[in-house]
């Protein structure tokens, strides 16, 4: 009896073997659709794909990633195609991309990236910091009673404050009424100025710059893929950006708080190693949070604009 039960053991033990092999994939495929070419969500996604890589094994996942070209509707399309390609994963990278993903499948596993707040995003109330279901990610929200405070610090004579966002990124207005009721609890008279996209942008920033002393622009990405637009009418009207992220200071601001988002890339690839072998439970991943945020000054433009570089505060390279 103790030899046919130790048979009945061994047999069982080489079962449970084979089902975890057999969890394993040979290669896992994994769709990324980016929304817009700019440095940061460029950044993110190439720590997504080197920290991806490193984990599994280059030879062991195919990455496919697809930029909507700054047009959310496109996203829809991309995230589609890769659930009918049924990819092991979909990374998000950016709020409309997120969003189309969602919308798109609730079984293949999901991961957001360059992402502000979950909750507005995907329209979640009280969020608690779990996503649940088939989605976690990452976010690049800098904290913004910090950034309110910067407008203050480098603008102390500023009374107006114009806040300059696109309207089709739920993240960004998120943003700037966060920033709006720091500011206004501070005395300063704030208005928001949106933007539909690209086309009408350069009316949009024109007005924001003949009414006000300062102008904030959040973490946005169509705000990001036009810096040019917005530097080449606030500079010469000698108006001070305040901006949401590097790439957009780069640009055109004087001042940032800067995350690394290839960091925040990679952190988000090393979140989809652990979905796909099955090592974390998507469902109960909680979002991650960028670690490390560095104050930084954008030197060409505050010396175009005669400010002096507040101490404590890191040149962009």
């Amino acid at each position: 009896m103790k030899r046919i039960i130790a048979i009945v053991c061994i047999v069982l033990l080489l079962l449970s073997m084979v089902a975890c092999s057999s969890a394993k994939k040979d290669k896992y495929v994994v769709g990324v659709c980016q929304l817009v070419p700019h440095d940061a969500l460029d950044a993110a996604t190439n720590g997504f794909c080197d920290a991806l890589k490193e984990a599994l094994g280059e030879e062991n996942v195919e990455i496919k990633v697809e930029v909507a070209a700054g047009d959310s509707n496109t996203c829809a399309p991309i995230v589609n195609a890769f659930v009918a390609d049924k990819v092991d994963l979909i990374m998000a990278n950016a709020t409309p991309a997120l969003q189309a993903a969602a919308a798109a499948t609730s079984e293949i596993p999901i991961l957001g990236t360059s992402v502000t707040e979950y909750g507005v995003a995907l329209g979640i109330e009280n969020f608690s910091g779990t996503v649940g279901g088939n989605i976690s990610g990452t976010s690049d929200l800098a904290p913004l009673d910090q950034q309110a405070d910067m407008i203050t610090e480098w603008c102390p004579d500023a009374k107006t404050v114009g806040l300059l966002y696109c309207s089709a990124e739920a993240n960004s207005k998120y943003q700037v009424d966060t920033v709006q009721d720091y500011l206004e609890a501070k005395g300063l008279s704030c208005t928001q100025y949106a933007f539909a996209d690209s086309n009408d942008l350069a009316a949009v920033a024109q007005a924001a710059a003949d009414a006000s002393d300062v102008i904030y622009v959040p973490t946005d990405n169509t705000a990001a893929a036009a810096t040019g637009v917005i530097d080449g009418i606030c500079r010469p009207a000698g108006v001070p950006v305040i901006a949401g992220e590097v790439g957009i200071c780069s640009g055109c601001g004087i001042a940032t708080l800067s995350i690394s988002y290839y960091d925040l890339g990679y952190a988000t690839g090393k979140m989809a190693a652990k979905v796909l072998t099955g090592e974390a439970d998507i469902s109960t991943m909680p979002v991650g949070y960028a670690e490390k945020v560095t104050p930084m000054y954008n030197a060409e433009i505050c010396a175009d604009l005669g400010l002096t570089p507040l101490d404590g505060y890191e040149p962009i390279a």
